[in-house]
């Protein structure tokens, strides 16, 4: 199952999004909120990236845009970028 589908359907979603909160917490002082690109594949992960060390801490595989919404809204974010 998705994360849209655990957000939107069979009333899931707020455990959902507690676990994710609780698993990958969000410091945005310390962090930025960033979607990786593939260039080759396409493929889209979301995490965050940490300001001083630059070292990337994946949340999750995005397989459409309304997962990356659904990210954002879980913490917070009006925008997010995306680095290839």
């Amino acid at each position: 199952m998705k994360l849209f589908d655990f957000i939107h359907f069979g009333g899931k979603g707020s455990a959902y999004e507690k676990h994710l909160k609780e698993s990958f917490p969000y410091d945005p002082e310390k962090q930025i909120p960033v979607v990786r690109s593939s260039i080759c594949t396409g493929e889209k992960v979301v995490g965050f990236l940490d300001k001083e060390t630059g070292h990337f801490m994946e949340v999750m595989i995005l397989h459409n845009e309304e997962e990356k919404k659904c990210f954002m809204k879980i913490y917070g974010l009006s925008d997010i970028r995306t680095d290839y």
